[in-house]
């Protein structure tokens, strides 16, 4: 089975950012900044995103990979 996996820590390590800085410029709690970071959410606004990308400089790519669950374990 495939899963869609958030990328969000590597980005925000190589941009050197932390999740507090990130949500208080994206404009989300650092909890939810937190469930998208650690692959708990089930879903993200098109909003959300943008504005991740926007913060961090990169492309939606950079920030969610599509990958068998199985390679995960």
């Amino acid at each position: 089975m495939k899963v869609i996996l958030v990328n969000l820590d590597i980005m925000m390590a190589r941009r050197r950012i932390s999740l507090g800085e990130l949500a208080s410029r994206v404009g989300i709690t650092q909890a939810n900044l937190s469930i998208l970071k650690n692959n708990k959410a089930k879903a993200i606004r098109f909003s959300t995103l943008e504005a991740l990308c926007r913060e961090l400089q990169c492309q939606p790519a950079d920030l969610l990979s599509y990958e068998e669950e199985d390679s995960l374990r």
